[in-house]
C-alpha cells in the first residue's frame, strides 16, 4: 500500500514522487517560514469574519463566489448564511448542498455507510436502527475530528459541506480549526511532532465490527500527508476508536493536539448554525456540542463529503 508520507519515522525515505513544498520538516526551512508568515498574516480572529451572506447558496453570484473563495483560500473554510430557506425544508436543502458543491468543482461524493441514496447524509437523532449506533445520529457531543478519518487513502475526504436545515432548541454548536494552523502550532513547538504524525502508521482506526461481520477493516495511516501539493489531515480525538503508534514521539504529538484544543486557542472558531447556514471547507478539524430538541421538530444538518478538494480558481458558471 502506498502512503503519502515523507518520512518513515524521524529518519526515513522521502517519496520523490510527491512534492511536499513547505510541509516537509526536513525540507527548506526558509520556504516553510515564508509560507507560515503568509498564512498567519491577517488571519481572521473570529467566526464572524468567516461569514459570507449569500442570497441563494445554491447559486451564488460572481461577487458572492469571490467572497466565498477568499475565505477558503485563507482558512480552508467559509461560513455561508442565507435567509431564503424555510426551516425543515429538506428537499430544498439537499439541492442547495449539491449545487453549491458543484460550483466549487466538488462532484465525487463519499457514499458512506449511513448516507442516503444521493450520497448526502441527514444528521438527525435516530433512536434505533443502524444509524443510532453512530454518534452523529444522536444528540451527544462529538469530539474533535476530521471527517472520514477511518477511510482508506484512496477515499480520503478532501472537502465537506455541513448545511443546517433546522437547528436544535439549544446546543448543537460547532467549532472549527484550520488543519494548516494545527500544523504550524505543532511544528513551531517541536518539529518532531510533525515527523511522528507523518509516519504511515501514526494512527490506526480499528475495524468496524457490528457483530454480524466486519464492515470496514482496520485502517492505518498518517495524520498529516500531502496530496496534490496540499496538506491533508486525518484525525480523531476519540480514545475508544483510535490506536496511536506506541512510541514517545507520537504520543507526545497526540497529547499536544489534545492540549491545543483545550487551551482556548484564538484559532478555534465557534459558531451555532441557524436554518440556511452552513460551512464549506477542505475537511477542517471540527467538533459539535450536545443539544436538546424542540418538542415539535428536530435538528437536521445535511452532510456531503467529497473526495475532491475545493477548487477556488474555477470560474463560476
Amino acid at each position: 500500500m502506498a502512503y503519502d508520507s515523507p518520512r518513515m519515522g524521524i529518519k526515513g525515505v522521502i517519496d520523490k514522487n510527491i512534492h511536499y513544498g513547505p510541509f516537509d520538516p526536513e525540507g527548506d526551512s526558509q520556504a516553510y517560514c515564508r509560507w507560515r508568515d503568509g498564512k498567519l498574516e491577517n488571519y481572521p480572529n473570529s467566526a464572524h469574519a468567516l461569514v459570507v451572506e449569500v442570497k441563494n447558496p445554491a447559486k451564488p453570484d460572481v461577487a458572492e463566489m469571490a467572497a466565498l473563495a477568499e475565505r477558503i483560500a485563507k482558512t480552508n473554510m467559509v461560513l455561508y448564511a442565507s435567509r431564503h430557506e424555510s426551516v425543515g425544508d429538506e428537499g430544498t436543502a439537499r439541492e442547495t448542498v449539491r449545487q453549491l458543491g458543484a460550483r466549487f468543482a466538488l462532484h465525487r461524493l463519499d457514499a458512506n455507510l449511513c448516507a442516503d441514496d444521493d450520497a448526502i447524509s441527514a444528521l438527525s437523532v435516530n433512536a434505533g436502527g443502524q444509524k443510532g449506533r453512530y454518534i452523529p445520529y444522536t444528540n451527544r457531543p462529538i469530539s474533535w475530528h476530521t471527517d472520514g478519518y477511518y477511510n482508506n487513502p484512496e477515499q480520503s475526504i478532501r472537502a465537506m459541506i455541513l448545511h443546517c436545515a433546522s437547528p436544535a432548541a439549544s446546543g448543537g454548536d460547532n467549532a472549527f480549526m484550520d488543519p494548516e494552523i494545527a500544523y504550524i502550532m505543532l511544528r513551531e513547538h517541536n518539529p518532531d511532532h510533525i515527523r511522528a504524525l507523518m509516519h504511515p502508521r501514526a494512527m490506526t482506526i480499528p475495524a468496524n465490527d457490528e457483530g454480524d461481520g466486519i464492515i470496514r477493516e482496520a485502517q492505518s495511516g498518517p495524520v498529516f500527508s500531502v496530496k496534490d501539493q496540499a496538506l491533508h489531515m486525518r484525525y480523531t480525538a476519540r480514545t475508544r476508536s483510535v490506536q496511536w503508534r506506541d512510541d514517545q514521539a507520537t504520543l507526545a504529538a497526540s497529547q499536544f493536539l489534545t492540549d491545543l484544543f483545550e487551551s482556548g486557542s484564538p484559532y478555534v472558531f465557534s459558531h451555532r448554525m441557524t436554518a440556511g447556514q452552513g460551512v464549506l471547507c477542505n475537511n477542517v478539524l471540527h467538533r459539535r456540542t450536545g443539544f436538546e430538541e424542540f418538542d415539535q421538530g428536530h435538528r437536521l444538518v445535511l452532510r456531503a463529503r467529497y473526495y475532491d478538494r475545493i477548487n477556488i480558481r474555477r470560474n463560476p458558471t
